[in-house]
């Protein structure tokens, strides 16, 4: 089978074939359909990261395919069924993050494209208890991107605790973004769209952001601050100062959502501000199966769009480059079909 492998930090990845896999008990075998890039695949390509995976390895978490071989111990997929591989491949299902619905916290968890191989492949194993089926009426081109973009902002507008009256700014309108702002919208809130360049500025006021704020020539937090603060901001731009910006655009009692993962990622929050004006500090990683069955569901439903572009997977090396020049608008994804 081809697949995508890092082999070094400081290289290019390498188009490889590879032996096809044979899946344990509990595993399943994937003929991969969909594989979403997403910005964290180039962090771990790159060793971004205190905690680096180990090369040679497989990125990729945004995988959607066909179940081709199951094994014995697998009740909860069958063969032939579309199923998605995201980030979380598996936690050991015992500890008190995972029986309360938090999973995503387990410190046994495993990660698809991390510390086990992903989906830049054509073929790829997954624990047969940790993919999500994925409704027939969905396009796997769009899945892919669900699978991550859509979980992780789904769950941040949740942890933001958004609603009907609530005012949210979203940093940020890529791949994740774009989603966040569709998410928000879905629960009622007044959106705010913060962004640097013109065709994301142009997608938030496509997908029907209230308020606009081009970053480059307008002062977000005072801007922000005259429509009466943000109850919610969700940073997903992978930058310290949009991180300080979304920070200080928050009313009192307002919340801050961190999901990007910038390396060397910093904030420094002022003390006094933040006790006076009961500000909250919180980080959000990806969702949990759950979450991913209703950001399905909602897309099932024509609730959300998802903005992509489809590349080749031999093409990976120039995509991260793409991705880093600010020359993708929403999210790539490569298709294996």
């Amino acid at each position: 089978m081809k697949a995508a492998v890092v082999r070094d930090f400081t290289a290019p990845l390498a188009i490889e074939d590879r032996p096809l896999p044979e899946p344990a008990p509990h595993q399943v075998l994937v003929r991969i359909e969909a594989s979403g890039l997403c910005h964290t695949d180039i962090h771990a390509a790159r060793g971004d990261w205190p905690v680096r995976p180990t090369p040679p390895f497989v990125p990729g978490h945004e995988g959607v395919g066909v179940v081709e071989r199951a094994g014995d111990l697998v009740r909860h997929v069958g063969l032939g069924q579309r199923v998605a591989i995201p980030w979380l491949a598996d936690a050991c299902g015992h500890c008190d993050h995972c029986v309360s619905g938090w999973e995503t916290l387990c410190l046994q968890q495993h990660n698809s494209g991390y510390s086990v191989d992903g989906a830049y492949a054509e073929y790829a194993l997954a624990h047969g208890d940790y993919v999500v089926p994925v409704p027939d009426g969905i396009d796997p081109m769009d899945a892919a991107p669900l699978s991550c973009a859509g979980v992780t902002t789904y769950k941040a507008v949740k942890v933001a605790d958004s609603g009907p009256g609530t005012r949210v700014l979203v940093s940020g309108i890529g791949g994740l973004g774009h989603l966040a702002l569709q998410y928000a919208r879905l629960a009622g809130a007044e959106t705010i769209a913060v962004d640097v360049t013109d065709e994301k500025l142009a997608l938030a006021r496509d997908l029907g952001a209230d308020h606009v704020l081009d970053a480059r020539i307008q002062d977000v937090p005072a801007e922000t601050q005259k429509l009466g603060g943000a109850d919610a901001a969700i940073a997903l731009a992978v930058s310290n100062d949009s991180f300080r910006a979304a920070y200080a655009a928050l009313r009192r009692g307002g919340t801050l959502v961190l999901v990007a993962l910038p390396a060397g990622g910093t904030l420094e929050i002022p003390v006094f501000d933040t006790v006076l004006n009961g500000t909250k500090v919180v980080g959000s990683i990806v969702g949990t199966r759950q979450d991913l069955a209703e950001v399905f569901r909602l897309h099932e439903l024509g609730r959300t769009r998802v903005i992509r572009e489809t590349r080749r997977l031999e093409d990976v090396n120039d995509c991260f480059e793409d991705v880093l020049a600010g020359r993708v608008t929403a999210r790539l994804v490569f298709d294996l079909r």
